[in-house]
């Protein structure tokens, strides 16, 4: 089978909007190539191999590629992917150049192409992710090992928002918790709550792909029973009482739920949200203290920001 790569020049804060459409297009891996990636310390005491090419990345921005299959609606695709990227500048969103390629690649260069980018990666003081083709022994015995396919679902666990969640869920957690996941994804997130204490987690994605992806990436994980995966928008509808809501999407999207979160969470419950530019920040932190939150936390790396907000 022949696979056609989709790279789109972009800029970093449309990152996580653009890779979450392609995913919905059907992508099979999507990778992200940042030129701050070449100028990383990287940590190499799991015997990880960095081999960057600095002709593969851009001089500003970034890019974001997907593989899509070579087929008779292919063309169709690619053209309403582009006409939803362009869509992003309604939530205000940076776009940048939005310079869109199409290049062939053979079905064993496809494999390799994305495959070569996800190592195991440490991304908190107890967490580390490996994909599912790779062997690793655990450094310590406290160590939880969550195993993901990037190829599956939106969502692979080094993204920047990701990290930021992991560590605050890791920080904030306690046993037995339940804890609603919002806009789960590849459900790495419910993973990590059950791996590090939570005694339910119940998953909501608008996309019922990513609500398969969650499933089968729970069950890969061993967490099957305690990780149940919804169709749902946001918080609609849902009559739960939760001890921990997380959620790691576009900023413009957290601010319309954070009524429903402070209703839905116990007194004394935490909020973790993450997915927010830098510049978006202020707006999530108004919005939550006048929903009723206290904010507790602010973290940032890269561009990205978490906050962490608990209902008095």
């Amino acid at each position: 089978m022949k696979w056609s790569e989709i790279c789109i020049h972009t800029t970093n804060e449309a990152i996580e909007p653009i890779s979450n459409i392609l995913h919905e297009a059907g992508a099979s891996g999507v990778v992200i190539e940042d030129p701050q990636d070449l100028f990383k310390e990287r940590d190499t005491f799991m015997g990880e191999i960095y081999e960057l090419n600095p002709d593969d990345y851009p001089t500003e921005g970034v890019y974001v590629k997907a593989y899509l299959p070579v087929n008779s609606f292919l063309g169709e695709t690619v053209e309403e992917i582009k006409h939803a990227i362009n869509n992003l500048i309604e939530f205000d969103i940076n776009i940048g150049r939005n310079h869109v390629t199409i290049s062939e690649l053979n079905e064993e260069d496809w494999a390799t192409a994305w495959k070569k980018y996800y190592k195991p990666v440490k991304i908190s003081e107890k967490v580390t992710i490996i994909p599912t083709w790779e062997e690793y022994e655990p450094v310590s015995s406290d160590e939880v090992i969550i195993e993901l396919d990037p190829g599956m679902a939106f969502g692979t666990g080094t993204h920047p928002t990701t990290v930021l969640s992991i560590q605050a869920i890791e920080q904030y957690i306690q046993e037995n918790d339940v804890v609603l996941d919002v806009g789960a994804g590849s459900g790495v997130l419910s993973i990590a709550s059950v791996l590090l204490g939570a005694k339910h987690v119940h998953a909501f994605d608008l996309d019922d792909i990513a609500v398969k992806s969650t499933t089968i990436n729970a069950k890969l994980n061993n967490v099957e029973d305690q990780v149940e995966s919804q169709q749902n928008n946001l918080l609609q509808g849902v009559d739960l009482e939760a001890d921990l809501i997380v959620s790691n999407i576009l900023a413009e999207i957290i601010v319309q739920f954070t009524d429903d979160a402070f209703n839905t969470l116990k007194s004394g419950g935490y909020f973790i949200t993450s997915g927010i530019i830098m510049n978006k920040r202020q707006l999530v932190k108004d919005q939550l203290i006048e929903s009723g939150f206290e904010i507790v936390e602010i973290n940032q790396m890269e561009d990205w920001t978490s906050i962490i907000a608990r209902k008095p």
